[in-house]
């Protein structure tokens, strides 16, 4: 069974950290693009951050750069997100999804076709 699996959400106090996983299984995603979601209430999804398996070039939301860092582990086949200096605003249910390599950058969320179940982020002030 292919599936991506979303952890390390939580509660944080403003301008903490957290870094978020997603551990894929089933395949090898090698020659998949891997991406972060998120979606707060209210809002749609929003694109967060994007990383070729391969290559390992990431790609982040102008909203949020400079407080990411997206990275890879092969041996454990999971994506972090490491997220400093964590907003209010930053509170929303956030989505793992992964799809085959093509366009890049790969922010639409209609480009992927796996998705995990979400981790929800909470930011108090």
């Amino acid at each position: 069974q292919v599936q991506l699996a979303e952890s390390g959400g939580g509660l944080v106090q403003a301008g903490g950290s957290l870094r978020l996983s997603c551990a894929a299984s089933g395949r090898s995603f090698s020659e998949y693009d891997m991406a972060w979601f998120r979606r707060a209430p209210g809002k749609e999804r929003e694109f967060v951050a994007a990383f070729r398996w391969r290559a390992g070039v990431p790609y982040y939301a102008d909203s949020m750069k400079g407080r990411l860092t997206i990275s890879r582990d092969n041996a454990k086949n999971t994506v972090y997100l490491q997220m400093d200096s964590l907003k209010p605003e930053d509170t929303a249910i956030y989505y793992c999804a992964a799809k085959f390599m093509s366009n890049w950058p790969p922010r639409s969320s209609y480009e992927y076709d796996l998705w995990g179940q979400g981790t929800q982020v909470t930011v108090s002030s």
